[in-house]
């Protein structure tokens, strides 16, 4: 934007003038004529591109700039490239190409993008659209997600894909040519000019893009005439907001918001943005106001003043990259060629190339030069092998200081060089190549560390003292462990030896990362006072989480290669031994003894001493010693291992110490350490850390346990746990004597931690290599346990699987043989269920359970249990065997310390005084017992004699307890609890475990008397129990059985009794039904309107107050009661959208156009106040709301200003309340009318009609009728007139404007024809089908439209009851009145007997006459508007006999009249059938909202059953004896003459009957659409090339917006709202349901304040949405559910649902809707 010194149009086009004339000298033949070529084109581009670029000018001038570049630089240089005209030689090339099998498509923001889970070879795989629905994959499971620009299609690459590399259109053909030569495809010349140009052109492109100065060009191109013209320059950053800039720039440049916005989106956008142009001092006082803006909390804004032919050049610089990138798509060579310029090597040695400088220079260059030279180097190197490689040779060399150059720098990684790491490392040979020839793994460790200097004593790192630089610097660095993850996420299929050494280099350098982990923030148990700080933490799970896949991943490379494993297996011991040694001494040694057996180890103590959770070194470890067992290399090459170095005490001691850190915080130990140790345990656990934290832990102590004597590691476990003078004591169940009870609490939850965790130890054998399982059967595990807690949804449980580096859990593979799916209703998701025959396989100690889910587990299993018909009993699953290298762990479950622990639980179970023990405790101690029990179970089963069976747990539980337990054996303790009373819960497990006991001494009689093992006589000993405790639950079952049908006999004999008592009452009812019955069979003769309707039964309405719950009877005066309801504008029924909003000041809505344009809805949801008790209501909510502004932010669910509350009751969103008005009464019959009623029954002109109604009117006016309600009610009349006036106009209440009455007239009509249309598309019955709130709302809507009158002037009702006349009967005295065609007739209708109420205030019976005249002389008006609008060719061809002959006559007369008196410009139509159907479609919707309207206004008796032809008697239509619909002609003709004077087309004809609104169609695939958004705006309409973020589609009408962005900012009410808020005043009156495509969500939105997401109707395969596309799973539409969202728009509850769901989420950072 320019403010001085600007060149003006004329100028600028006379100097082009003056280039075009001078360009023809300087010819493409003369250049290539010229001695030095680059010094010829630096010439004319020194002279011209100043003169064309960058002038200052704005707004069109681009256009013309870009033309005359494309003319006067750019064609020039293709007739140089091609030697003829261009546009033929590009043909040429292209026609002779052979392009690469590559596809190459680059994705924009949004594209959709397909990974196949099946085949890719790993996540960033991915395909375009039209690729993947052109390949194999479409059929495979595939992941689908939304690209952020930038990445392009790996069609075509063979190493992306494990099978289908190829789509249908890359398959490459047999006749593929050479890529490694060039010159063969075009003659000579034409390379050679080649080389020239390109080599010319991007060294130019080069030298400008990485240009520092200011004030001066690189050397030839010196413009010939230098004028003192300038741009100050502002560059985006990352740290300052949007609000910053625009402030800045309004004070810097004194430019207004608008153009402040425009220039903060082109800055965000391109990086750079001149923001002035004139001399240097104009532009130097911007920047220094810029700087001195934006220093004050940050460093400031980048602003520079450049020379405008600086500006200039750069900016062609670009065009001329992006010209290259144009040209090279032409042609294959081409793109070679252009490579072999790019990468050649200059004089000036390493680094020198074009594509170096380039990229070296990344970091300088704004956004806008880095998008255009990343998407040429994409377009070129990296869509050939060879050169790709040789790039990527160059990017490793400069690895390090690229890395360094995008810490340093503030931009995001999308626009960094390093960010073209993935397209190289994810590529498996080039990954090897560079790990191999550039010792990548190396560089990128190595590098990673370098950045993290911050260190504590010992080495290891430390984020506790991070500045805010250092924190952000941690944030950026953390991408080289992506880089990290790309290189090592294929493993090789092959080892090299240079593969070998480079890989284990690689290794040591990433445990000396480990080692600078091992131990990092430690924490100490906090005594006596809280801690005053909580310590950082999450940086480090940062860094552990974001390393966990490089474990694993380092861990499945070294299980390839048996000689890598080992070697890696050693460097890992030997950092392990580095990490003791370095840990503190003086750590005295002591001893142990217990049950026998004495063990040294030192001193330690884990709620006095440091400990740390990070373990990285130890769990490294511990996946590779599994990986010894699992590839058998342990018992294979024994020899080559340093088994005999391992220290089994050392390897357990940290993760042990680790393991009591977490028992000891769930104990209440730490609670004075606060939050951030709580949550270091939470992701200790967490499945997104746990396999390489929590589940190493348990490993190494399985290591450790089975290379050491299981007594040693027992009384290790319980040093650990500070619990051994507890078991080592004398008296063991006097140990709590001396102590408190919070430490005796402490003590007990540690004892059951310790108990769980020695099952864990003992138990936890589905990892292969530590039980003989496969990957499969682990998942499976997880999956049963998952779904014993409760039925869970596909997402639960891919959350609650840990995923491998590709993002797979492997769930698809296990889960339909595990459970069962049951799909989803219209709510809801689908859900897996576990199958029946998997419950056996429940552990309730299973190790990923937390405590909540164990619970849970617990519980749920017991029940199954029950409903089974089976005992409680939860025993332990059979186990896996375990691989031999951890055989020796079932001796845990006999050794003499368990035995003793076993023993000692049971004793204080048995003698449970004191409450030294829980239930928990003892839960565990049988869990463990079972355990031994299946061991030895299984030996037996599996052994070949008694000799063979070395477990023997079931003679050791035998005997006698030992000190320091003298107690009796474990097995009699077992016999004593069976029964004890207190453990009720638990008998059903002990019950088994002695049956277990029984069984195995069965079975090793068995096996002691013969050699075949046979365990039937135990499984006919355990059977026999079963079968007894069988007899006895059925026995039990029957005497229930017998209770109940007596219980059920004695109710039954007294009925008979009360009914012989009351024979009376029961007769009568009966006689009461027969006459309702035969009163609804009669019901076709009822009718709702005229001297002949009949009335419903006259009854008091009593109601009750929801407040003070008050019953009162409603009546005219007395107390007012109200409902509660919701006044809003409503375009569901709009049949024209494009229509504006009217003025409301000057509208007139007195007649409602039938469009439909704009309504007035009231809606209720039923609940009935006092009308003072609602005032008191009211006004508490509003003090409420005042005193909540002063402290808090104001409430978004409800806005009171605008006389918005919530339902005391229901607490839905209402702004008004309608008043209940009593019954009307039934006519007076005692006049006969044995005339049929006609329309006139003489024949008065027009004017004559009129002024009987005149004369009528000045007489009523002169007598003021008696207003028949009492001041409440009158009141709340006239607050729900001001609530319908205010709302429909949006303007403030005036009482005495002559609108009000009208808008509660049309509120009332709008609503009715809301409800029948739904009633019809629903097919739903008139009546009787309808809730009880809407019934009540309409009912009193109706009734108060008859009595609205009395809180208007009469002169103002009876004037517009004369405006409403005389639209149907012309009058001179009435002007603007409306074509018959621009009048919606049920309004019309409304209106007239609301206002006739005030006409007629002497209670005759000939008012019923007048109503029933009016309903006919409407119904006409309707008639002739259908038959103008109607067209007979759209009409079915199938005949029906509905119509009768006579009908079909009366139809076509009535038309041929309307014809005669609009000369013949109505179609003559021969067939009466048609019209007559016409006629009857057309009229429909107008009888059935007639209907409701007379039924609810007269409260007459409902009809059983409304057909169509009953709803002419209902309504009293003039019918014949034939039923067929007759009116007196000279009615007719008089009408048709008064209708047809005023003819005439104005605006949209509606044609009847009006079809039903819905919301658009949506595709099926999800991803149609997304590709829909992509294409339609990936350029957003309104920034000049922006990218548009959030594209929302309108549900309604179908328009695709561009959501949350400044760009499309639009002013609404002097307010700048978002696109979608501006879309919803022009298509929905305020109200707005949209999509935003991106993120599979759909936004409800209601005024500028209010909004709400709500589950969008795509569902993946498993029945869920899938809101941000996070899964990626493919999404499909779910009819059902869209149904629902277009049903709530359709019943106005959109706004109800925003309600609920603010109220539902009272979140602190509320959302800015009006930006959305």
């Amino acid at each position: 934007m320019h403010y001085r010194n600007t060149i003006s149009c004329t100028h600028t086009w006379a100097q082009l003038s003056t280039v075009d004339s001078t360009v023809s000298s300087c010819s493409p033949g003369q250049w290539l004529a010229a001695a030095d070529l680059q010094q010829e084109v630096y010439r004319h581009l020194a002279m011209y591109v100043p003169r064309i670029l960058c002038l200052g000018g704005g707004g069109r001038e681009e256009q013309r700039e870009e033309l005359a570049c494309q003319l006067l630089l750019l064609a020039p240089l293709e007739w140089l490239l091609l030697g003829k005209e261009p546009a033929a030689g590009l043909a040429q090339l292209q026609e002779n190409n052979q392009p690469s099998p590559l596809c190459g498509h680059v994705f924009k923001v949004g594209e959709p993008t397909y990974s196949c889970r099946e085949c890719a070879a790993d996540p960033t795989c991915v395909l375009c659209m039209q690729c993947f629905l052109g390949s194999v994959h479409k059929n495979h499971r595939y992941r689908m997600t939304t690209s952020g620009g930038g990445g392009f299609c790996d069609c075509g690459d063979a190493e992306a894909w494990k099978r289908g590399p190829y789509c249908q259109k890359h398959t490459p053909t047999d006749n593929s040519r050479d890529t490694d030569e060039v010159e063969h495809l075009f003659i000579s010349d034409l390379v050679d000019r080649c080389y020239s140009i390109f080599s010319i052109i991007l060294k130019y492109a080069v030298d400008l893009l990485t240009w520092e100065q200011e004030d001066q060009l690189p050397a030839g191109l010196e413009p010939p005439e230098r004028g003192d013209t300038y741009y100050c320059m502002l560059f985006n950053d990352e740290v300052h907001t949007y609000e910053q800039v625009i402030y800045t720039l309004q004070k810097a440049v004194n430019c207004s918001q608008k153009e402040a916005v425009n220039f903060a989106t082109t800055v965000d956008r391109d990086g750079r943005k001149s923001v002035r142009y004139g001399d240097f001092q104009f532009c130097e006082q911007a920047k220094s106001v810029i700087v001195r803006n934006t220093s004050r909390q940050s460093k400031p804004l980048r602003v520079q003043v450049m020379h405008s032919s600086v500006v200039a050049h750069q900016c062609f610089a670009l065009k001329a990259l992006s010209w290259l990138g144009h040209i090279i798509q032409y042609s294959d060579g081409l793109r070679r060629i252009l490579c072999q310029v790019g990468l050649q090597k200059s004089s000036e040695g390493e680094n020198s190339s074009l594509v170096d400088r380039l990229m070296l220079n990344d970091s300088k260059m704004w956004k806008g030069a880095r998008n255009i030279y990343h998407q040429l180097l994409m377009n070129s190197l990296l869509m050939d092998l060879k050169y790709k490689k040789i790039f990527a040779i160059q990017f490793a060399k400069s690895y390090e200081r690229l890395q360094s150059d995008y810490v340093k720098d503030d931009h995001d990684r999308e626009f960094s060089i390093t960010d073209l790491s993935v397209q190289i490392f994810t590529v498996p040979s080039l990954a090897r190549m560079l790990m191999v020839e550039e010792n990548l793994m190396t560089t990128i460790i190595r590098t990673f560390v370098d950045h993290l200097r911050h260190r504590d004593l010992q080495g290891r790192f430390q984020f506790d003292r991070y500045t805010a630089q250092q924190a952000f610097k941690f944030g950026r660095v953390q991408s080289l462990i992506g880089d990290l993850k790309y290189v090592l996420i294929s493993c090789p299929s092959e080892w090299s030896d240079q593969l070998r050494l480079k890989f284990l280099e690689g290794l040591d350098a990433f445990l000396e990362l480990l080692k600078c982990m091992q131990g990092m923030d430690p924490v100490v148990r906090q005594v006596g006072q809280h801690i005053e700080m909580e310590p950082e933490w999450e940086a480090a799970f940062t860094l552990q989480m974001k390393l966990t896949h490089i474990i694993s991943m380092i861990q499945e490379w070294c299980s390839t290669d048996e000689r890598v494993l080992i070697e890696a297996y050693k460097k890992c011991l030997s950092a392990l031994s580095h990490c003791h040694n370095s840990l503190p001494d003086g750590e005295q040694p002591i001893s142990l003894s217990l049950a026998g057996h004495c063990v040294e180890t030192y001193r330690y103590q884990v709620s006095q001493d440091k400990v740390s959770i990070h373990l990285p070194v130890c769990r490294l470890l511990a996946g590779l010693h599994v990986l010894l067992s699992r590839t058998e290399v342990a018992s294979r090459s024994p020899e080559q291992l340093p088994l005999g170095e391992l220290s089994p005490p050392l390897l357990i001691e940290l993760p042990l110490r680790c393991l009591v850190l977490c028992a000891q915080v769930h104990a209440g130990m730490w609670r004075r350490n606060g939050f951030s140790l709580i949550n270091q345990i939470y992701y200790y656990h967490n499945v997104k850390c746990r396999v390489e934290m929590f589940d190493k832990d348990i490993i190494m102590l399985q290591a450790g346990a089975s290379m050491m004597d299981p007594n040693h590691f027992l009384m290790i476990v319980l040093s650990r746990f500070e619990l051994f003078h507890i078991f080592s004591s004398g008296d063991v169940r006097k140990r709590y004597r001396e102590a408190n009870k919070d430490v005796a609490q402490q003590n007990n939850t540690l004892i059951e931690e310790m108990l769980h965790l020695i099952i864990m130890v003992i138990g936890e054998r589905y990892i292969a290599g530590v039980g003989q399982v496969e990957p499969f059967d682990e998942v499976r595990r997880e999956i049963i346990h998952q779904l014993s807690i409760r039925p869970m949804a596909h997402s639960e449980l891919v959350k609650a699987l840990p995923e491998n580096g590709n993002k797979e859990t492997g769930l698809e593979r296990v889960i339909d043989s595990v459970a069962l799916f049951k799909k989803p209703g219209v709510t809801g998701r689908g859900l897996y269920e576990l199958r029946p025959d998997w419950n056996r396989n429940f552990n309730l100690y299973f190790y990923h359970y937390s405590r909540a889910d164990q619970s849970k587990a617990e519980e749920a299993q017991r029940k199954l249990r029950r409903q089974n018909g089976e005992d409680t009993a939860l025993p332990p699953p059979l186990p896996p065997p375990l691989c031999p290298l951890f055989g020796s762990l079932v001796n845990l479950l006999q050794c003499d310390v368990l035995l003793a622990i076993e023993g000692a639980v049971l004793q204080w179970a048995v003698e449970p005084s004191g409450g030294g023990w829980t239930e928990s405790m003892l839960q565990r101690v049988l869990h463990l017992v079972g355990m031994a029990l299946l061991e030895e179970q299984q030996q037996l089963e599996n052994s070949n004699g008694d000799d063979d069976v070395t477990f023997n747990y079931t003679c050791k539980i035998t005997r006698p307890g030992e000190a320091p337990s003298p107690s009796g054996s474990v097995l009699a303790l077992l016999e004593s609890l069976q029964n004890a009373p207190h453990l009720e819960v638990h008998k059903d497990m002990i019950t088994w475990i002695l049956k277990m006991v029984a069984n195995i001494k069965t079975m090793r009689e068995r096996t002691s008397s013969t050699s075949t093992v046979s365990i039937s006589p135990g499984q006919g000993a355990e059977e026999m129990v079963r079968d007894k405790d069988k007899a006895e639950r059925k026995r039990k079952a029957e005497m229930a059985r017998l209770r109940r049908e007596k219980i059920m006999a004695q109710m039954s004999e007294m009925q008979k009794h009360f009914i012989n008592e009351n024979k009376e009452l029961f007769q009568q009812s009966l006689e009461e039904l027969e006459a309702s019955t035969s009163a609804a069979l009669t019901c076709v003769s009822q009718v709702c309107v005229g001297p002949r309707r009949v009335g419903g039964a006259e009854q008091r309405q009593l109601v009750t107050c929801i407040l003070c719950q008050e019953e009162q009877e409603v009546r005219g005066h007395g107390r007012a009661m109200v409902l509660a309801a919701f006044v809003q504008r409503s375009t569901v029924l709009s049949k024209n959208r494009h229509h504006n909003l009217p003025d409301p000041e000057h509208h007139d809505p007195v007649f409602m156009h039938p469009d439909l344009s704009l309504g007035i809805h009231t809606a209720s949801c039923g609940h009935i106040m006092h009308a003072t008790c609602w005032q008191r209501y009211f006004e508490a909510v509003q003090l409420k709301e005042q005193r909540r502004q002063q402290r808090l932010r104001g409430h978004t669910s409800y806005d009171v200003e605008n006389g918005e509350f919530l339902c005391p009751l229901c607490e839905c969103l209402r702004n008004t309340v309608i008043p209940l008005l009593p019954h009307t009464h039934s006519p007076d019959h005692r006049y006969a009318f044995n005339t049929r009623p006609q329309v006139y029954t003489h024949t008065h002109t027009d004017r004559q009609v009129h002024k009987h109604i005149h004369c009528d009117v000045s007489c009523d006016v002169t007598v003021f009728p008696r207003n028949p309600f009492s001041s409440s009610i009158s009141e709340m009349i006239t607050t729900f007139s001001m609530s319908a006036y205010k709302v429909g106009l949006k303007v403030n209440p005036n009482e005495q404007d002559h609108r009000v009455p009208v808008l509660s007239w049309s509120t009332c009509a709008y609503t009715i024809q809301s409800i029948e249309r739904l009633l019809m598309d629903e097919d739903k019955p008139l009546f009787g089908s309808l809730p009880c709130r809407q019934d009540d709302c309409l009912s009193s809507l109706t009734r108060f439209s008859s009595a609205c009158w009395t809180a208007a002037p009469l002169k103002t009702v009876h004037t517009h009851f004369i405006r409403l006349f005389a639209a149907l009967i012309p009058d001179s005295q009435v002007q603007n009145t409306p074509c018959v065609l621009d009048i919606d007739m049920f309004h019309l209708l409304v209106s007239f007997f609301a206002s006739f109420h005030s006409l007629d205030q002497s209670g005759r019976s000939v008012v019923d006459s007048a109503h029933l005249h009016l309903l006919h002389l409407v119904t006409v008006a309707h008639l002739v508007q259908i038959l103008l609008t109607s067209n007979t060719e759209e009409v079915s061809m199938d005949q029906d006999n509905e119509g009768s002959e006579e009908e079909e006559a009366a139809i076509c007369q009535l038309y041929s009249t309307l014809r005669k008196h609009l000369d013949s410009v109505l179609p003559k139509v021969s067939s009466g059938w048609q019209l007559w159907r016409c006629v009857k479609t057309g009229v429909l919707p107008f009888l059935r909202a007639a209907a409701l309207f007379f039924h609810y206004l007269n409260s007459t008796a409902l009809p059983a059953d409304l057909v169509q032809h009953h709803l002419f008697v209902y309504v009293i239509l003039p019918k014949n004896k034939g039923h067929q619909f007759s009116l007196p002609s000279i009615a007719l003709n008089a009408l048709c003459v008064c209708v047809c004077v005023r003819v005439c087309v104005r605006g949209v004809i509606v044609r009847f009957p009006r079809e039903s609104n819905r919301l658009i169609e949506l595709p099926e695939d999800y991803s149609v659409l997304i590709n829909q958004a992509s294409s339609f705006t990936s350029v957003c309409p309104r920034s000049g090339g922006d990218k548009s973020r959030a594209p929302t589609l309108c549900l309604v009408c179908g328009s695709m917006l561009c959501s949350q962005s400044y760009c499309c900012q639009t002013e609404v009410d002097g307010e700048d709202v978002g696109a979608c808020t501006a879309h919803t005043f022009t298509c929905g009156a305020g109200l707005g349901l949209f999509l935003r495509v991106r993120e599979s969500q759909v936004l409800f939105l209601a005024g500028k304040t209010k909004g709400c997401f709500y589950p969008p109707p795509y569902l993946d395969d498993y029945g869920e949405t899938d809101q941000g596309l996070k899964r990626g799973n493919p999404l499909h539409l779910c009819s059902e559910r869209y149904r629902k969202i277009e049903r709530l728009w359709r019943q106005h509850s959109i706004a109800e649902v925003i309600g609920h769901a603010q109220e539902a989420n009272q979140t602190l950072v509320a959302i800015d809707w009006q930006h959305l």
